[in-house]
């Protein structure tokens, strides 16, 4: 049986990403209001991301990869800690609130965002390893048009959701294929989001806060 641990304290192999990619683009949502949840989240004190040294440096080397062709990272969300999942869970069980309905889950009732695993009681974020990220054309410093926003909670944001345009489609694909190439894995509900194959921590949860 394995263990599941809680740990409160940052460790010295977690790194401001930054700090390993100083060109890397940051847009960190749940420090502010442009999230489904529509307002900043627990947790949050700063718009910075922080993974661990195995993922940042991985990471690094798909950013060298793309800048070759003009491209790079921008990234949403890195580690999160478990008070924000809390707060996830807390939104969740107020059906009143729906401000947010009309731009991320139009088309799922709220009460079944955990049940078709849009969110997580235990979320791989909270480990240090996992990373929501899209590309971003340095040309002109617009985002690639990936089919759907970050966190739009509905099947249309599935990765081999074929409802979308072939550009869309290839644009996701050349997410996917390079974040592979560099060692994360995607999951089947979101574009966006991966995990480090090696993950250091595969079953701590952190809880100090993003600042």
């Amino acid at each position: 049986m394995v263990m599941t641990v809680f740990a409160e304290e940052k460790p010295d192999n977690f790194v401001y990403v930054i700090e390993i990619i100083p060109n890397i683009k940051q847009d960190i949502r749940y420090f502010g209001n442009n999230n489904f949840v529509g307002r900043p989240i627990a947790g949050y004190k700063k718009p910075v991301c922080i993974l661990t040294s195995a993922a940042a440096h991985a990471l690094m080397k798909m950013q060298t990869e793309l800048n070759k062709q003009n491209l790079g990272l921008l990234v949403y969300d890195c580690y999160r800690p478990q008070m924000a999942v809390n707060d996830f869970i807390l939104w969740s069980q107020n059906p009143e609130d729906q401000t947010t309905k009309s731009l991320f889950y139009p088309n799922i009732e709220k009460r079944n965002l955990f049940k078709l695993n849009y969110i997580a009681r235990r979320s791989g974020h909270t480990r240090g390893s996992t990373i929501d990220l899209t590309i971003v054309d340095l040309k002109n410093n617009q985002i690639l048009d990936m089919g759907t926003p970050f966190d739009y909670l509905d099947p249309l944001s599935h990765p081999d959701n074929r409802d979308i345009s072939a550009v869309q489609f290839k644009n996701r694909m050349l997410l996917r294929s390079l974040m592979i190439k560099f060692g994360f894995m995607p999951i089947k509900t979101e574009w966006w989001h991966f995990t480090l194959k090696n993950e250091p921590y595969k079953n701590t949860y952190f809880n100090f806060f993003v600042e």
